[in-house]
């Protein structure tokens, strides 16, 4: 007897492999322990017969398509602008995920709102809360008009439905998870809904040219839940960054079809909603302490945009047999590797020594031009010797005790002087390649001795 379809497949929640049974690693992405059983769904048939088929398209030069200069729609929200790459281009797919209470739904719901304001029909629909509860939450940001419509509903093939009938130029989907089709008969937020959920999305945005943002639930590690194919299908992906219990967030593309994907939009969380942070690096360094050993002012480039930071080092005497290293902010296994330089060529006991690394604010930054201010400021808690105030650092440390070149320093150089820094301590190779920065006095520096010159 021939043996049917399955009753159950398995998926790889990385990329979406298909199998018949388990296995411990996919043969698609090689990810270990990725495959979810799931109830295999109905497929359509999309076979047609020899006689019914079309006649197969021919191929375009690309010198005969002509470029279409696509009229972009803003948001309202000018860092927002920036990270899409300058508005909201017509037809596109844009995911947007984050830790939950981070202020996804906000920020959409205020996007709405600008849109309506400006004469767009939106349409926002919610799986996860009642009409009522968006009122409410809608109340504090401000005033609504008619232009934006309000749908609870889970069923795809009715929110196409009321799409087709209502004609919106822009839908907000909350959240991805909660919705499902009846073509799968698996549940709510399965791997097999969440990827036909999405692609009904996508072939709606495109063949009615309608801009659609989905918002995405994340998963311990930080990523979208449900199959990382998902962030394939889309044509932009937007994560919402920052601790919730802080007033800041970040917006960054990690995706974008449309535009760059080196942007970041700065907002802060009030109380009436996020507000643009039009100077993050005066916001990041408002309330930096006088006269304290162990901070220490660094410029690193957040996408295109410079951004200046606190970088503060705790160094003392350990309790233990072995000493601490803790970093927030910045990568832990960079933190050990800059402490292993300073006591290998700086002949610094800091294996005695306890190490705290802090990005005041809550700022992540993991690019290496970080290097120097970590090590600028653990040598300073260490000699109990205080950084000028008006010191901006910038630049990597090699495992020589070298200072290596960095990108954009120039654009660094007059970020600092715009905020009123005098001196700016860089790499050497950076100092010879830039202008004379009016107002500001270069300190090239090509070792750690150097750098210890200065600060002592």
């Amino acid at each position: 007897m021939a043996k049917g379809r399955p009753s159950t497949l398995f998926f790889c929640n990385e990329c979406g492999y298909e199998s018949s049974k388990w296995m411990g690693q996919c043969p698609a992405c090689k990810a270990w322990n990725t495959f979810v059983e799931e109830p295999a769904g109905r497929t359509a048939q999309s076979g047609r017969s020899g006689s019914a088929r079309m006649t197969a398209p021919e191929p375009t030069s690309v010198t005969d398509v002509s470029p279409e200069s696509v009229k972009r729609c803003k948001t309202g929200m000018s860092e927002l602008d920036r990270v899409l790459g300058g508005g909201i281009v017509p037809g596109s797919l844009v995911l947007v995920g984050g830790d939950p209470g981070i202020g996804k739904s906000t920020l959409l719901l205020q996007v709405c709102r600008n849109l309506s304001s400006d004469g767009h029909k939106v349409l926002y629909i919610s799986g996860e809360e009642s009409l009522s509860q968006i009122r409410m939450r809608s109340m504090r940001m401000g005033e609504f008009n008619d232009g934006l419509l309000l749908l609870c509903e889970t069923n795809l093939e009715t929110i196409i439905e009321v799409i087709k009938k209502h004609r919106p130029e822009a839908v907000v989907i909350d959240s991805i998870q909660t919705m499902f089709s009846d073509s799968v008969s698996s549940a709510p937020g399965s791997v097999s809904q969440v990827r036909e959920a999405t692609n009904m999305l996508l072939g709606m945005a495109k063949s009615m040219t309608v801009s659609v943002f989905i918002v995405g639930h994340v998963t311990k590690e930080g990523t979208v839940a449900g199959p990382r194919v998902l962030e394939h299908m889309v044509d932009t992906v937007l994560y919402f960054e920052g601790d919730r219990f802080l007033s800041y967030r970040i917006v960054r593309a990690v995706k974008n079809r449309f535009g760059s994907t080196n942007e970041v939009g700065v907002f802060e969380m009030k109380q009436e909603g996020l507000t643009e942070v039009a100077n993050p690096s005066a916001y990041m360094l408002s309330g930096r302490p006088e006269d304290a050993p162990g901070s220490c002012v660094v410029c690193a480039m957040e996408g295109s945009r410079p951004m200046l930071a606190e970088v503060q080092a705790l160094v003392t005497r350990t309790s233990f047999g072995i000493p601490r290293r803790q970093a927030t902010g910045c990568d832990i296994g960079r933190t050990n590797l800059l402490m292993a330089v300073l006591e290998k060529r700086m002949h610094l006991p800091l294996g005695e020594c306890d190490a705290y690394i802090n990005i005041a604010g809550g700022m992540r930054m993991n690019e290496p031009a970080v290097d120097l201010a970590i090590v600028a400021a653990a040598i300073s808690s260490y000699k109990d010797k205080v950084i000028p105030k008006d010191l901006v650092v910038f630049g990597e440390v090699g495992l020589a005790g070298e200072v290596r070149n960095v990108a954009f320093a120039e654009n660094r150089a007059n970020e600092a002087a715009k905020l009123g820094f005098s001196r700016i301590m860089m790499p050497r190779d950076c100092a010879a390649s830039i202008r004379k920065i009016e107002g500001a006095d270069i300190i090239a520096v090509s070792s750690l001795s150097d750098v210890i010159k200065v600060i002592s």
